[in-house]
């Protein structure tokens, strides 16, 4: 029997493109997409669509039963910087989103969850550099604590359960489709819109402020070979650290002059500063490579490149 898969969080920076990466590998009509509100008109035209609270257990157990959904991606979250100025509204949404559907996997009307956990789980006592799998964690964020006790609960429901849930962290994420979400990486997309638009772009992290980043396609091809993945080859159920590249407004800025030479970017660092100051530069990812094989395909140049050149074709 065909799978049938439901995306809470469709709407957002990754839950757009997922859901459309998903459509076009098992079928339209076999991924529905959800959000408490309507989004972009390819993601609506393109399948099912649900209008749904995430952190209503009965409204996303009602979606689960009609469709018959075997697997559920929850990308529904607040992420650093909003979550930073909610936090209730962050850890309401964070937390009973997530029990929601772990719960669903314990009562065995899901079968697999993908849920993505985040950099932002560490802490400024984490060693900075090749951050490791298994290391210090306190976070200082809403959203880094609310993506740190997630994992806790995500690994307890697999050992306790046997709910068969599946997670990256991810770091900072770029992409040219969606518009950015509220998060502390956010600049690594603002800053070709506004090389594009103004020739200019100030910065509200500092010139040297390296961060491990991931062009779009890499996140969402992670999320597929996690979730195709055999079961018996994971050997972890809380959230596998995901590495692509590693770099700085400074460097980004620099790959972006050589095609834009008359691009200038300045420096006005803000209360984000203090958030991207907990958080690694570099991550090992080797566990995630080891047990999936997972391998990264753009760097900064070709990033750059890939940005500016379907930028261009928007305006």
């Amino acid at each position: 029997m065909q799978q049938s898969i439901l995306i809470l969080g469709a709407c957002g920076q990754i839950g757009t493109e997922l859901t459309l990466a998903l459509r076009e590998r098992y079928g339209n009509e076999n991924v529905i997409a959800s959000d408490i509100r309507e989004g972009s008109d390819s993601l609506m035209n393109s399948g099912p669509f649900e209008i749904l609270d995430a952190t209503s257990y009965d409204a996303v157990e009602e979606i689960v039963m009609h469709y018959e959904v075997s697997e559920v991606y929850l990308m529904a979250a607040m992420l650093s910087a909003t979550a930073e100025k909610f936090p209730e509204r962050a850890w309401n949404l964070n937390m009973n989103s997530l029990f929601n559907v772990l719960n669903l996997a314990k009562e065995k009307k899901i079968d697999k969850i993908f849920w993505p956990s985040s950099i932002a789980v560490f802490g400024k006592n984490t060693p900075k550099e090749n951050t490791p799998q298994h290391t210090l964690m306190e976070p200082s964020t809403v959203y880094g604590i609310s993506k740190q006790t997630g994992e806790r609960w995500c690994a307890y429901y697999n050992a306790k359960y046997d709910v068969d849930v599946r997670s990256v962290r991810y770091p900072g994420l770029i992409s040219w489709k969606t518009q950015p979400g509220g998060g502390t990486t956010d600049y690594a997309v603002e800053i070709y819109l506004q090389a594009l638009e103004e020739g200019t772009y100030n910065c509200f992290l500092k010139e040297d402020t390296a961060l491990p980043m991931m062009f779009m396609d890499d996140a969402i091809r992670a999320a597929i070979e996690l979730m195709e993945s055999a079961g018996e080859k994971l050997s972890i159920r809380s959230s596998y650290n995901l590495g692509a590249m590693s770099f700085t407004p400074g460097e980004i800025a620099g790959s972006i002059k050589k095609q834009l030479p008359e691009f200038s970017i300045s420096y006005e660092p803000d209360f984000r500063q203090a958030i991207a100051d907990s958080w690694p530069s570099s991550i090992d990812d080797s566990q995630a490579r080891k047990d999936w094989g997972w391998h990264p395909e753009f760097d900064l140049e070709r990033t750059s490149a890939e940005m500016l050149k379907q930028l261009r074709t928007l305006n």
